[in-house]
C-alpha cells in the first residue's frame, strides 16, 4: 500500500436523473462527516466500499446532497471581517504567514 499524493486524492460524485441515489467517492476529510451521517441516518446513507489506500464510497439519498456555491467576498466585507477579528483578539494572517 502506497500513500497517495494530494493530487491523487480526488472526489467523485455519480448522480444520474433516473435513480434516487447518488454515489460519492472520497479520499479526503469529508470521509468523517459521511461516516457520522451514515451512522446517524443508516436508511439514507451507507458505506458501500473502502480501499486500503483510504478511499471510501458512500451511497446516499440524492435529496440529502447539496452543492453550495459561495461568491467571493467584497473588499468591504473583507475589511469588516478583519476589523471584527482585530477587535475580538483574533490574529489576522497574511497569505505569506499561511504558507510558512
Amino acid at each position: 500500500m502506497t500513500k497517495l499524493s494530494k493530487y491523487e486524492k480526488e472526489t467523485s460524485i455519480n448522480w444520474n436523473e433516473a435513480e434516487n441515489l447518488a454515489s460519492l467517492r472520497f479520499n479526503a476529510s469529508l470521509k468523517r462527516r459521511l461516516a457520522d451521517f451514515s451512522r446517524k441516518y443508516p436508511l439514507l446513507c451507507r458505506l458501500e466500499r473502502s480501499t486500503p489506500e483510504g478511499s471510501v464510497t458512500y451511497v446516499l439519498d440524492k435529496s440529502r446532497l447539496s452543492i453550495r456555491l459561495i461568491p467571493p467576498y467584497s473588499e468591504e466585507r473583507k475589511a469588516a471581517a478583519s476589523a471584527y477579528a482585530r477587535e475580538h483578539g483574533f490574529q489576522v494572517l497574511t497569505p505569506e504567514q499561511k504558507t510558512a
